[in-house]
């Protein structure tokens, strides 16, 4: 199946590496030149000169872009050179309504459209790692399963259109808390005088354990915030969550107390360091600097 990647940042860089590595890409795209020669570079696959030329002979366009503005307009264009019967999944996080406004776009152009938001980081990306949640039809997630599994661990299709960007929103809400959580543990561990390399091995082992103290706790300790996933685009991703809760008249703390701290560190020139950079906040509860 002839796959092209639009989008080469963090996560999309990552995942047409894996892509071309299995024998699957076609092309790539993407907008900053710069960026898309780097990661040409490093992973060894062609570039396309415009977005039209990856997408024309394409059975399968995988997108993964910042922003909902930036989805729209892509598929705008999608829709005009791309096959009727070929598909387009989309990995970015959107808002659901995004979602299905773009699926109705695409569909009135005989193209199948999925929305298949993921987790895991670039590092999930660079290793073919991620968690992929699904929304659309199941019979053409299935035709495109051997591509998906060349660059994701575990794909599940949790329901028509929108379906992935609900499932994905509530892994936005978990991973503000467990960032909370992480952050304010380990600066009061810190505060104690203790060994964190010993701190972050024994609470990665028990019943506290998790992904984010396990890959970030360390680096977090030692003041080093090089990003996986930017404060930017967490915060970004959070706002959807808190207008979607907004349309049911909720308010969850943590979701608001976590929008507050990134806009501090955002307005203090850290929005594109990994979120791990709460770290920034909680230390100076106890009355110490990063």
């Amino acid at each position: 199946m002839k796959t092209t990647v639009i989008g080469l940042g963090a996560m999309g860089a990552g995942m047409a590496g894996n892509l071309f590595r299995a024998g699957h890409l076609k092309h790539a795209w993407n907008r900053s030149t710069e960026r898309a020669t780097a990661a040409a570079a490093l992973h060894g696959f062609a570039l396309a000169d415009t977005l039209e030329q990856a997408a024309a002979q394409a059975d399968l366009v995988i997108t993964s872009v910042s922003a909902d503005g930036d989805l729209a307009e892509i598929c705008d264009r999608l829709a005009r050179v791309m096959t009727a019967g070929s598909i387009v999944l989309d990995t970015s996080t959107v808002s659901i309504d995004t979602a299905r406004r773009v699926a109705e776009r695409l569909e009135a152009h005989g193209l199948h459209f999925l929305d298949a938001p993921v987790s895991g980081g670039k590092e999930g990306a660079e290793k073919g790692t991620m968690v992929m949640m699904v929304g659309g039809d199941v019979a053409v997630l299935e035709q495109i399963m051997p591509v998906l599994e060349s660059i994701s661990r575990k794909v599940v299709h949790m329901g028509p259109v929108g379906s992935g960007q609900a499932t994905k929103a509530v892994n936005q809400i978990m991973c503000a808390g467990i960032n909370q959580a992480v952050a304010e543990a380990l600066a009061f561990g810190q505060h104690q005088g203790l060994d964190m390399d010993k701190v972050v091995d024994v609470v990665s082992s028990g019943a506290a354990g998790n992904w984010f103290v396990e890959h970030r706790g360390r680096s977090m300790t030692r003041g080093s915030f090089a990003p996986g996933f930017r404060v930017a685009l967490h915060h970004k991703d959070l706002t959807i969550c808190q207008a979607m809760l907004a349309a049911d008249g909720v308010q969850l703390p943590m979701v608001e107390m976590t929008l507050v701290h990134y806009e501090r560190l955002m307005a203090a020139g850290y929005g594109d360091e990994d979120i791990s950079a709460l770290y920034r906040i909680k230390r100076p509860l106890f009355g110490e600097d990063v």
